[in-house]
């Protein structure tokens, strides 16, 4: 007989959970209700590697969503959702057309060059989005030994600097890249807040125009820590349960992934969060406009303002609230807002910037 497990712990709060910054929607915690799910799966035993219940009902929330052919396989993180699907796309000599701006070429520490083998072909975007026209400058040689060939368009929605696609611009550059023979990825570590602020569902810009495996994040929209890769297509893919595992992003106890993801996704969980953070940047960006010397950079249609302003003040606003540079040199900021934020935090912040920027 096993000893009864009783509820002592010995862990302590080691932060204040009054205090929330602008710097990332990942510093936010866990919504009350992915918690829930989360003890709700705990209690006894469920096979192991994605056999569990709780990935297999996965499947079916997914199909609701983008499709009787779509299949989850869920994973660890983002740089390990966009480095998996990158791969199963891709042959070894492929290479993949993205933005300049684009996380698998600025933040994900060369991981989909260095781990997944691939060549990542960059085109300068003035607003982080492709266009059929700036994936030409690098869709061409596929008969060029020397050259890595273009097999894959990857496109981030919503984008690294704030900026959403439209469903037509997506099934514009879908449709480009299959007639050149090439696949596309969508990095969709915000889909929620993009889905949330084009008011339409998720499938609207995926699977019903097109794109081809999707990276889906929970993370920033109220998970603890899982994403998943979505074959949308499962002919453009091969072996993705191999590279999985190949890719270190196979959990053991697959199952406190895919609760998270159901609770997100069941219901409307995944829209409520989003549509909370895309009002919380409308009411930062408004209070900010009303302001001399800060000027935003991007069109605000999603959970993050970009902004320029005096270097020194940054600085000393950076002392109340956290918050990272985008461009140090020009004074470019970011800040992000989460599932959490409050009007509160924002009004708070705001006041914070007025006074600095009066000093």
């Amino acid at each position: 007989m096993t000893a009864a497990l009783g509820p002592r712990t010995d862990a302590r709060r080691h932060h204040d959970p009054s205090v929330r910054g602008f710097a990332s929607d990942n510093y936010a915690g866990a919504h009350p209700e992915v918690l829930a799910a989360l003890a709700l799966a705990n209690e006894g035993h469920q096979v192991a590697y994605g056999e569990d219940q709780y990935t297999d009902h996965l499947q079916r929330i997914v199909h609701s969503h983008f499709g009787p052919s779509a299949e989850a396989f869920p994973v660890f993180n983002g740089t390990g959702a966009n480095v998996t699907a990158l791969q199963a796309l891709t042959d070894r000599w492929g290479a993949v057309i993205c933005a300049e701006s684009a996380h698998i070429n600025v933040d994900e520490g060369g991981a989909p060059e260095r781990m997944g083998g691939l060549k990542l072909l960059t085109v300068p975007t003035p607003d982080g989005k492709l266009t059929p026209e700036l994936i030409d400058r690098q869709a061409w040689g596929w008969e060029d030994e020397h050259r890595a060939m273009p097999q894959v368009v990857s496109i981030t929605q919503n984008t690294e600097l704030g900026t959403v696609y439209t469903v037509d611009e997506i099934r514009a550059i879908v449709e480009h890249a299959h007639a050149k023979g090439m696949k596309v990825h969508l990095d969709g570590a915000r889909i929620a807040n993009a889905a949330a602020s084009l008011d339409v569902p998720m499938r609207a810009f995926t699977n019903a125009v097109g794109v081809d495996v999707l990276s889906y994040g929970g993370t920033k929209n109220g998970m603890v820590f899982g994403e998943a890769v979505i074959v949308l297509n499962p002919d453009a893919v091969s072996h993705m349960k191999h590279l999985r595992k190949l890719s270190m992003q196979l959990a053991s106890k697959m199952r406190f992934v895919s609760v998270q993801l159901e609770a997100l996704l069941a219901k409307d969980l995944w829209l409520r969060n989003a549509r909370h953070s895309n009002a919380m940047a409308q009411r930062l960006a408004a209070g900010v406009r009303a302001l001399d010397g800060v000027e935003i950079l991007y069109p605000v249609q999603a959970n993050a303002v970009f902004a320029r302003l005096r270097h020194e003040v940054s600085r000393r606003l950076q002392e109340r609230f956290r918050f990272y540079f985008w461009d140090e040199a020009a004074g470019d900021v970011r800040w992000m807002c989460a599932f959490d934020t409050t009007e509160d935090d924002v009004d708070a912040f705001l006041q914070a910037l007025k006074e600095e920027l009066a000093r």
